[in-house]
């Protein structure tokens, strides 16, 4: 029985979800909270435990520190709600399971929570994404076969009509999924999801990435590219932003960081989830951070910033992403994508 089959009650889902992720009788559940924000999910969750038999522990912590402005924005994790503090540390990494509703990517004590094998899924997304995007095994079959196709592959290129062309080279990093769930120790998810991501050696990004109207969003400022926008990439850097207005403004927003790891390529993947809408932003999705742009199916994400998810070390905050649509990607030179449409048989959604 999945979400679709039937209405469901709340209640009903985020128990759901608790079963995709593993989660059985005697098993420990820490939720991750701080201030009043997400309280009705956390105590979602905790009903949920109840009705599967697991210990559900709720750590709720003081809300952030606000970041001072002459303090300059340098390191991701320089206001992690979990920085000095040990004893919530020590406690979530011996859940088997942690329900992060602070968002603690990027954070270093995310790592460590995930060394020690707990795994962990962010939720951050209103309520009617969370049940629109539901996860399903058919979608991690899908993302999955994905993954297998881009561990093997030693280069990726990235070509659209209007002028993008950008080779990584491929082998560094590992891949990474995402599909809305996690039963695997020691994995990171998010629901809502539904693509997967690598990132070329450091040094080895070069090409340029060109964005036009209709065809890219910027994340994280929420916005439909509305004019031509050209990156010039160098050895893994961006060395140039070139157009008109909204190139100007990228360029200064990576500009403000006042770091040099600002400019290093990050991540480099395609979405597979085809319940996503390209258009959320339009429509005006409620509380939309990006999720359905991330992982829509078929677009092509370019990110530039971090890249500690994939064991790198480029540590800056400034973080872009940029999904495109009627993108090709190329795996060693074989069409994975064309024009937006996904042509491997493995990866495509049902009726595709």
């Amino acid at each position: 029985m999945t979400v679709r089959d039937r209405v469901l009650t709340v209640e009903e889902v985020f128990r759901r979800e608790l079963e995709m992720c593993g989660v059985n009788e005697g098993d420990t559940v820490a939720i991750l909270s701080h201030g009043t924000e997400r309280a009705e999910y956390a105590d979602l969750f905790l009903g949920a435990c109840r009705q599967l038999g697991a210990a559900g522990v709720h750590v709720r912590l003081l809300p952030p520190r606000p970041m001072p402005l002459e303090v300059p924005m340098t390191r991701v994790d320089q206001y992690s709600i979990l920085a000095d503090n040990e004893a919530a540390v020590d406690m979530l990494k011996r859940a088997d399971l942690v329900i992060d509703l602070v968002f603690l990517l990027y954070a270093p004590e995310l790592y460590q929570i995930l060394g020690a094998g707990t795994r962990v899924l962010s939720v951050l997304d209103p309520l009617s994404n969370l049940i629109r995007l539901f996860p399903t095994t058919d979608l991690r079959e899908r993302v999955e076969a994905g993954e297998e196709l881009l561990r093997r592959a030693s280069s990726l290129r990235v070509t659209s009509p209007h002028g993008t062309d950008v080779t990584y080279r491929l082998g560094v990093y590992p891949v990474t999924t995402q599909y809305g769930y996690t039963d695997t120790a020691g994995r990171w998810d998010l629901w809502p999801s539904g693509f997967l991501f690598t990132g070329g050696a450091d040094d080895g990004v070069d090409g340029k990435v060109v964005l036009s109207p209709g065809d890219a969003i910027v994340l994280p400022h929420l916005a439909y590219v509305r004019e031509p926008v050209e990156f010039a990439i160098e050895q893994g850097r961006v060395v140039d932003v070139r157009g008109g207005v909204e190139a100007s403004l990228l360029a200064e927003y990576m500009a403000a960081f006042n770091d040099p790891q600002a400019y290093g390529i990050s991540h480099i993947g395609w979405g597979l989830n085809e319940r996503a809408r390209w258009n959320a932003l339009a429509m005006g999705v409620p509380g939309n951070i990006g999720m359905d742009n991330r992982c829509y199916y078929g677009n092509v994400m370019f990110s530039t910033g971090p890249n500690l998810e994939l064991g790198g070390t480029n540590d800056t905050a400034c973080h872009i992403d940029l999904p495109m649509r009627g993108c090709s990607l190329f795996l060693d030179d074989e069409p994975i994508i064309i024009d937006g449409e996904i042509l491997v048989d493995e990866m495509k959604a049902p009726g595709r």
